[in-house]
C-alpha cells in the first residue's frame, strides 16, 4: 500500500486565527476606548452639573440667611408694634379710669349743685319765725363769746397767779436750801464735836478706827463669831460711845435734823449650814439692830438711830485673805442727815 508524500500546511490557519484573534482585541480596544471616552463625558457633566447645584445651594443658602434676617427684623418689628400697642392699650385704660372717675366727680357735683339748691330753697323758705330764732341763736352766740372772753380773761389771771406762785415757789425753794445749808453746816460743826468726844471716848483701841467721816468697830470687838448678840466687851465700849452720844445730842439744836447711822458688813465666807441666820445678809442687820437697840436701851431716841445690813456687798478692802476678811467685819456709825 503507498503512503501519499504530500504534507499538511497549517501556518495559513494560524495566521487567519491570529488575525482574527487581532481583529477581536482592536475591537475590544475600540469599545473600550469608547466606553473610556463616553464615561469621561458623563463624569464631565455630572461635575458641571454638580458645580451648578453647588452654585444653587450657595444662592439658596445666601437667601435663607437673606431671610432669617429679614424674620428677626420682622420679629423686633412685631415686639416693637407689641409694646406699643401695650402702651396704647394702658393708656386707654388710663383714660377710661380717668373718664370714670370725671364721671364720678361731675355726678357728686350734680349731687352738691342740687343740694345747694334745696339748702337754697329751704334758706328761701324760712319763716318769719325761723328768721326770729336765727336771731335769738346769734344773741346767743355774742352772749357765749363774752363768757368765753371773760373765762379767757380769767385763765389769764390764773396763769399770771400761777407765775408769782411759781416765783414764790422757787423763793422758798431757795430759802429752804440755804436753811439745809445752814443746818448741813451746824451738823457739820456738831459732827466734828461729836468726832471728837466719841474718840476721846474710845481712847486708842486698834479695834476702833476713823474712815471719812464714820467710826468702824470690828466685829470681833462687839459680837462672837457667826453671833449677832452683844460681848461684854463689845457692851462696855458702846456703853461709853452711848454716854458720849447723849452729852453730844443735847448739844445739837432741834431745829437740826439728824440721825446716827449703824451699818453692819461681813466677809464673804458663807454661813455654815443650818446657821440661825440664813446669810450674811441677815447676819449683818442683825448686828446692826443690836448695836441700835443697846444705844436705844441707854436713851438715845429710837427715832434718831437708822440701821441696815449689806452683808458682805461694800467690803472695805478687796481680798479674801484673813486680813482682808477681818477688816470686812465690821460696824460703821456715822452721824449724818437723814
Amino acid at each position: 500500500m503507498r503512503r501519499s508524500s504530500r504534507t499538511v500546511n497549517v501556518w495559513p490557519g494560524y495566521v487567519d486565527a491570529l488575525s482574527a484573534l487581532l481583529m477581536v482585541v482592536i475591537f475590544v480596544l475600540l469599545i473600550f476606548t469608547l466606553a473610556q471616552f463616553l464615561l469621561r463625558q458623563v463624569v464631565s457633566d455630572q461635575e458641571f452639573a454638580l458645580d451648578l447645584l453647588s452654585n444653587r445651594l450657595a444662592e439658596v443658602s445666601e437667601a435663607l440667611g437673606l431671610s432669617e434676617e429679614r424674620a428677626e427684623a420682622l420679629n423686633a418689628q412685631v415686639t416693637l408694634f407689641s409694646e406699643q400697642l401695650a402702651e396704647v392699650t394702658d393708656e386707654r385704660d388710663s383714660l377710661a379710669a380717668a373718664r370714670d372717675q370725671d364721671q364720678l366727680r361731675l355726678l357728686a357735683l350734680d349731687a352738691l349743685v342740687a343740694s345747694r339748691e334745696e339748702a337754697l330753697a329751704q334758706e328761701q323758705a324760712l319763716s318769719a319765725e325761723q328768721r326770729d330764732q336765727v336771731a335769738l341763736l346769734n344773741l346767743q352766740i355774742a352772749a357765749l363769746r363774752t363768757q368765753l372772753q371773760e373765762v379767757a380773761e380769767a385763765l389769764a389771771a390764773a396763769e399770771r397767779d400761777k407765775a408769782e406762785q411759781a416765783e414764790e415757789i422757787t423763793d422758798l425753794g431757795k430759802r429752804l436750801n440755804l436753811a439745809l445749808a445752814r443746818q448741813v453746816n451746824e451738823l457739820e460743826r456738831y459732827r466734828s464735836e461729836f468726832f471728837g468726844r466719841v474718840k476721846e471716848a474710845l481712847g486708842e483701841n486698834p479695834d476702833v478706827r476713823i474712815t471719812g467721816d464714820r467710826f468702824v468697830f470690828q466685829s470681833e470687838l462687839l459680837f462672837p463669831s457667826g453671833e449677832a448678840a452683844l460681848n461684854p466687851a463689845g457692851r462696855a465700849q458702846l456703853e461709853q460711845l452711848a454716854e458720849t452720844l447723849l452729852e453730844v445730842a443735847e448739844l445739837i439744836p432741834d431745829e437740826v435734823d439728824w440721825v446716827l447711822r449703824i451699818d453692819g458688813h461681813t466677809d464673804p465666807q458663807p454661813l455654815r449650814e443650818g446657821h440661825r441666820y440664813a446669810s450674811n445678809w441677815e447676819l449683818s442687820t442683825a448686828r446692826a439692830l443690836s448695836v441700835v437697840e443697846f444705844l436705844a436701851s441707854r436713851g438715845l431716841a429710837p427715832e434718831r438711830m437708822v440701821a441696815a445690813g449689806f452683808g458682805e456687798h461694800r467690803p472695805a478692802v478687796e481680798g479674801d485673805d484673813a486680813a482682808a476678811n477681818r477688816r470686812n467685819r465690821r460696824i460703821e456709825i456715822k452721824l449724818t442727815s437723814p
